[in-house]
């Protein structure tokens, strides 16, 4: 079953039509004309998870458990690898549960090396012998507990317990002598949620934001007797999230920002609202898909381009510059914002 739901998920994402709105439209930043520094003086790397990156942009949680998303994992550690940024694997329930799924995430190990970052991925309903077995099976510098209560309850065989979720985070943070990595699935996080995760000792949030992948649409695609497109604009909005997030944010706490990243101005706004590092899955699946792994390269190659095109324009030197970046704020995004009661 999860092989082919696993199959299923992919062939519906690149299916679905539906596009979400991030609200990243709604922010605005200053065009800076007198920048002093060369574009070669630019330098768009950083340190996360104590290791070295090229870029603020991580490939998020894809896929993983079938022959086809082994192929799509070596790809995507390849560019992980060539790009030198971090990669997350998808779900691993599947090889926890059936070894011969095993390889289709070891590969991506394999590939990038030890001096790479790599994040296991569990659900929030498995406990802390299940994410060491997750750990273990890739070698992983971080895990990933990812948080999917709307998808579980649209798919028939999905979930709907959730009551374990608190205590299975708590102990896997108290319990792993490894970062953890809560994460939605792109319907965002709440202040509410972003304080209780706080609270319960995680200090790396991934606020996946409703803007990207949309797996109310994903799992209908799967369901075609059934309509839950009325609960396809369902979320928070990915610039909403992080506007909440940089409200109540520590020292001590890290916020990747994703939901609906795709392209360098969304990356540029993202780590000006707050977020330390941007991820993006669904946007970087559709070129490695349709073009194969040049096209890939090619799309993260101009990205990359484009984003220190921006921070020229925006006088930031170097990534710390972008979070000091002043913005506003207009249109839905400032009405939710200010409106929050």
């Amino acid at each position: 079953m999860r092989k082919y739901r696993k199959q299923e998920h992919i062939e519906n994402y690149l299916r679905a039509t539906y596009q979400g709105d991030p609200l990243f439209k709604d922010v605005f930043i200053e065009h800076y004309s007198m920048p002093d520094f060369a574009y070669d003086d630019i330098d768009t790397g950083m340190t996360f998870m104590g290791k070295d990156i090229a870029f603020p942009l991580m490939i998020n949680a894809i896929t993983g458990g079938t022959d086809f998303a082994e192929t799509i994992n070596r790809n995507l550690a390849q560019l992980a690898k060539d790009f030198k940024i971090p990669m997350a694997v998808g779900s691993q329930t599947i090889a926890i549960e059936d070894d011969d799924a095993i390889e289709s995430f070891a590969v991506v190990r394999e590939i990038i090396g030890p001096q790479g970052l790599v994040f296991a991925n569990i659900n929030g309903l498995l406990g802390l012998e299940e994410a060491k077995k997750a750990v273990d099976m890739i070698g992983a510098d971080a895990l990933q507990i990812h948080l999917n209560p709307g998808q579980e309850l649209i798919m028939e065989e999905g979930d709907r317990d959730f009551r374990s979720i608190r205590k299975n985070i708590r102990d896997i943070v108290q319990g792993l002598d490894l970062p953890v990595i809560v994460k939605e699935v792109g319907f965002g996080m709440s202040p509410k949620v972003i304080q209780d995760l706080y609270d319960l000792g995680v200090r790396t949030i991934d606020l996946a934001g409703f803007g990207g992948t949309n797996f109310f649409e994903v799992e209908n695609l799967r369901y075609p007797e059934e309509d839950f497109s009325e609960l396809f604009n369902w979320g928070n909005p990915t610039a909403l999230c992080l506007l909440w997030a940089r409200e109540m944010k520590k020292d001590d706490l890290t916020l990747v920002g994703s939901g609906g990243i795709r392209g360098a101005e969304d990356c540029l706004k993202a780590l000006a609202l707050g977020a330390d590092i941007c991820a993006m899955s669904g946007e970087l699946l559709n070129y490695l898909i349709h073009g194969g792994y040049d096209y890939a390269a090619e799309f993260l190659s101009q990205l990359m381009h484009k984003m220190k095109i921006l921070m020229m324009l925006t006088n930031c030197k170097k990534i710390q510059d972008i979070h000091d970046l002043s913005f506003s704020i207009k249109g839905d995004l400032k009405d939710l914002y200010e409106g929050r009661q």
